[in-house]
């Protein structure tokens, strides 16, 4: 049993004070400080553990669902250890839970990436839990391929994913590449996974009827897909004129702040969420590294390829959230909602994850008002500590 008080608990739609959070792996009871002794006696309550969030808040914890890399490792390098890497270094930024995200290589290796998730999602979590895995092509379109390899690129094929389908949560893909959109029509019938446009050419017209035909989510809109323009609405027109929940990675590189307000004010806060695209140098320094086996630069707090092209990020959630709340004029827990249960309601996972609420799991971050992280907790284990 741990107590978490002294801290201000971001719930969905209020910030709660002089509150008291009772857990183990999950979350027993929340009630008022002043009865804490009491209610400690009443309930005959031993060996319990108190963290003192010093003032700070106590939020649910971040969900990434669009993460390659962190802290020297990729997914790509498909081995369980770097999975776990990724894991013990999210969790630093603040991140619970994350889909480790594979880019469009050789079939070998995405195959490779895919088992050491699947081994990772059934084992002891060191950081941040691991809940399946967002396959980044290598259905796309080679004219908005971004810092993908151009060689890897194929055809949406329905046999490249079906030994995976207990893994796979999401998949990024052109829906112009898919014939007859007949790889769209058979994962919505017959699979749960999410099909996100991205790294697409289509049309307005063309995104509109993959959106009716199965497509439910946006991979980190306006970047590496048609603009808006107002004689051709593009990818980002048919994102914001349609029910699709949305990804934004709001390091003020990849989007301007004012795209953020844009995006926000169309969708609603609740339809947005919140990702980072890192590559393995997340929480590293400046220097050489590579995403998807070509050579990136950091530098600047940007990562990118040798010809200036875009290569993921290398943004802390925590940051991200950080430069909502300073851009714009939602509250708190709107910006907070952004990258919790609004990643857990887009694979399913927010009747247990995503909100401080009772009976789901301990997944917590305690943060300062700088969002500095101090603490961060996984289905009841501090797995970090500032």
């Amino acid at each position: 049993m741990k107590i978490i008080r002294n801290g201000k608990i971001i719930l969905e739609n209020k910030v709660l004070k002089n509150k008291a959070l009772f857990f183990k792996e999950k979350i027993l009871d929340i009630i008022d400080e002043k009865n804490l002794e009491q209610y400690i006696n009443k309930n005959n309550i031993k060996g319990y553990e108190i963290i003192d969030a010093k003032g700070y808040y106590i939020s649910p914890g971040f969900i990434d669902i669009h993460v390659h890399g962190c802290g020297g490792s990729d997914t790509m390098d498909g081995t369980l250890e770097d999975v776990k890497t990724i894991s013990r270094n999210v969790c630093k930024n603040g991140v619970t839970a994350f889909l480790p995200t594979t880019m469009t290589m050789a079939k070998e290796k995405i195959y490779k990436a895919l088992n050491a998730i699947r081994e990772s999602m059934g084992s002891i979590a060191e950081g941040a839990k691991i809940l399946g895995a967002h396959m980044e092509g290598p259905f796309i379109n080679p004219k908005y391929k971004g810092a993908q390899n151009e060689k890897y690129i194929e055809k949406p094929d329905y046999d490249f994913i079906k030994d995976y389908l207990d893994t796979i949560k999401i998949i990024t893909l052109a829906p112009e590449m898919d014939e007859k959109y007949q790889f769209i029509k058979k994962v919505k019938k017959d699979t749960n996974i999410i099909l996100s446009i991205g790294h697409t050419d289509a049309t307005y017209e063309q995104a509109i009827e993959a959106m009716e035909l199965g497509i439910t989510h946006g991979t980190h809109t306006f970047n590496a897909m048609t603009p808006l323009h107002h004689r051709k609405p593009g990818v980002v027109g048919a994102i914001m004129n349609s029910n699709v929940s949305c990804e934004l990675i709001a390091d003020k590189i990849h989007v301007h702040p004012g795209a953020f307000n844009v995006l926000i004010n169309v969708k609603g806060f609740d339809k947005v969420v919140l990702i980072t695209d890192c590559m393995r140098a997340g929480n590293l320094n400046d220097g050489n590294y590579d995403l998807g086996g070509q050579k990136v630069i950091v530098k600047d707090n940007s990562a990118r390829l040798e010809d200036g092209t875009l290569a993921g990020s290398i943004l802390n959630l925590n940051n991200g959230i950080k430069n909502i709340l300073e851009n714009t004029n939602l509250k708190i827990q709107e910006v907070v909602a952004m990258a919790s249960i609004n990643p857990a309601r887009v694979i399913s996972v927010d009747k247990r994850k995503g909100s401080i609420e009772i009976g789901k799991d301990a997944d917590f971050t305690i943060f300062d008002e700088k969002f500095n992280i101090k603490a961060t907790i996984v289905e009841g284990n501090v797995v970090f500590r500032a």
